[in-house]
């Protein structure tokens, strides 16, 4: 079952990724290249260097799970993130996924605990 929502914090690396890269490999990357524990329940994504592949690495009560899309016609259009980090939104994931590349936009404020 899909369980990631907007309560998760996402990270994208930005590097391409070799896509026969499984669990230990990917976290060996968020570990030593990103710099965050990955069984912190954080997700990390990857894309490879076509971008028509994604992979989503995300620790739930248990073990990892590790989601997988390769787009048959296609790519992943990453979002423009600052230099120095890796977070990404929720909404900018869901636009990744379903391929929708927003050429301007305006965010509104809302109350942040």
């Amino acid at each position: 079952m899909f369980s990631l929502t907007s309560g998760h914090v996402y990270h994208l690396y930005k590097e391409p990724c070799d896509m026969r890269k499984s669990f230990d490999a990917l976290t060996g990357i968020v570990r030593n290249e990103l710099g965050r524990n990955p069984a912190s329940g954080e997700v990390f994504t990857f894309l490879n260097r076509p971008k028509n592949s994604i992979k989503l690495l995300h620790w739930e009560n248990g073990g990892f799970v590790l989601y997988y899309k390769r787009l048959e016609k296609g790519t992943f259009t990453p979002p423009k993130i600052e230099a120095g980090n890796t977070s990404i939104k929720w909404p900018q994931l869901v636009l990744m996924i379903e391929g929708i590349e927003v050429k301007m936009s305006i965010q509104k404020a809302r109350f942040m605990m």
